[in-house]
């Protein structure tokens, strides 16, 4: 019987389990660096739905049986490649299933949740209660009626956050060259018309060699003043030092984000230390598209390829 490790949450390893319990068996190990070297020398199949552990081309190398990863999320830059273009092992991720993704909505709900959060300094106003404290005009919120969200990418997630926008009678605007067709109602802009016009500003898109450190510190320097920045997408596409300066300087009234440059290891990372005492910058430990009842369907379409895999 064949072996496949599952890296992730319970309703994940259960979700996996459904799909390839009578012809595989299936290992849940820790999402940490040891156990999973340790178990892929002896895998024919990684399932990943955890993202918390850089997989190594050593790693790969030494998983004589390997043949597949397939990941339940969209991205796998936690993944080396060398190893796998040696071997031709396929490395499958959720951006091949546009049907399934177009009504998974975690990941908008909570970018919608953070601009929110943003715009009313929840952070500081639940510290400010919890202090046994009760001053209103502390916390002033923005009316989002009015404004103007932009959208950097306005695919699946960007075409969620337009539609939220809209409801809240704000003006959409948004970048995107790949995209053919937006939502209606949202006008196209250049990207350095729309970060230098938006009041809220969003960025939705896949990290990759092209866009790694497309919101550099020139694009940062022309944000307008006083507006709010949200990220759920990667670290990496965002200059965060520029990010976090401008932050500071009080160019930008709040940063949402729900990734980090280098996470999991982020206990010396700016940012966080920034977040420690200052009520302007929200981060969530890249929990937007964990909700049991979505991992339940990514997990079991992930474990469906591999399983289509181990049949032939």
């Amino acid at each position: 019987m064949a072996t496949v490790v599952y890296l992730g949450s319970k309703e994940g390893y259960n979700a996996a389990l459904n799909v390839l319990s009578d012809i595989a068996e299936v290992k849940f190990v820790e999402s940490d660096t040891e156990n999973v070297a340790k178990a892929l020398t002896s895998a024919d199949a990684l399932l990943d739905a955890s993202m918390k552990v850089h997989i190594t081309d050593d790693m790969i190398r030494a998983a004589a049986n390997l043949k597949m990863i397939s990941c339940a999320t969209t991205g796998s830059d936690h993944i080396e490649c060398a190893a796998l273009n040696e071997r031709n092992i396929v490395v499958r991720t959720l951006k091949e299933d546009p049907e399934l993704l177009r009504n998974i909505t975690p990941a908008a709900e909570h970018s919608w949740a953070l601009l929110m959060a943003c715009a009313r300094n929840l952070k500081g106003a639940f510290q400010h209660v919890n202090q046994g404290q009760w001053v209103r005009e502390s916390f002033p919120g923005i009316m989002l009626k009015g404004r103007v969200l932009g959208l950097i990418g306005c695919g699946r997630i960007g075409g969620w956050m337009a539609k939220y926008a809209q409801a809240f009678g704000m003006k959409v605007i948004a970048f995107d060259p790949y995209q053919k067709k937006i939502p209606d109602g949202v006008e196209r802009q250049s990207l350095r018309r729309l970060v230098s016009v938006a009041d809220f500003i969003s960025l939705h898109v896949h990290l990759s060699e092209q866009t790694k450190g497309m919101i550099s510190r020139s694009i940062i320097e022309q944000f307008k003043h006083g507006s709010v920045f949200i990220n759920t997408s990667r670290g990496a596409l965002v200059d965060e030092a520029a990010l976090l300066e401008a932050l500071s300087r009080g160019n930008l009234s709040a940063v949402g984000v729900d990734v980090l440059e280098g996470e999991p290891e982020i206990a010396k990372h700016p940012m966080v230390q920034y977040a420690s005492t200052h009520n302007n910058l929200l981060i969530t430990p890249h929990c937007g598209g964990f909700s049991p009842d979505a991992v339940r369907l990514v997990c079991e379409h992930a474990a469906l390829k591999i399983r289509i895999m181990l049949e032939l």
